[in-house]
C-alpha cells in the first residue's frame, strides 16, 4: 500500500481511517426548452420518410400471399395426417419461396 500512497491514488489503507467528505447539492438553473420559432408548418425530413420504396412493399406482400397459398396447399393433401406429396413436399417448397421472397424484399435497396 506504500505504492498508493506515493502515487497520490485515492485507494484507502489498513492504517488510514476513511474520511468523511461532505457533498452540496448544487441545483443547476432551470432552462426553458428552445423550440424554433417560424410559421411554416414542419415538413417530413427524409429520414422520416418510408423506410422501403414501392417495389420493397410489393414484395412483401407478394410474399406474405405465397406463404399464405403453400399453407393452403398443405391443408388439400388427402392422405392421413398430411403425408402426401402435397403436404411433404410441394407445400413446404412454395412456404420456404414466400419466404425467401420476403428476405429479398427487405434486402433489395429502393430506387431513389
Amino acid at each position: 500500500m506504500a505504492k498508493d500512497k506515493q502515487t497520490g491514488s485515492a485507494t484507502l489503507s489498513r492504517e488510514e481511517p476513511a474520511k468523511k467528505t461532505t457533498v452540496t447539492p448544487t441545483t443547476a438553473p432551470k432552462s426553458t426548452p428552445i423550440r424554433p420559432v417560424s410559421s411554416e408548418p414542419l415538413r417530413p425530413s427524409a429520414a422520416a420518410a418510408l423506410p422501403f420504396g414501392k417495389q420493397n412493399y410489393l414484395f412483401m406482400l407478394i410474399g406474405i400471399g405465397v406463404i399464405l397459398a403453400g399453407f393452403f396447399i398443405m391443408s388439400l393433401d388427402k392422405e392421413e395426417f398430411g403425408f402426401g406429396f402435397l403436404g411433404l413436399t410441394l407445400g413446404p417448397i412454395v412456404v420456404m419461396s414466400g419466404f425467401v421472397l420476403e428476405f429479398v424484399a427487405i434486402l433489395t435497396r429502393p430506387k431513389a
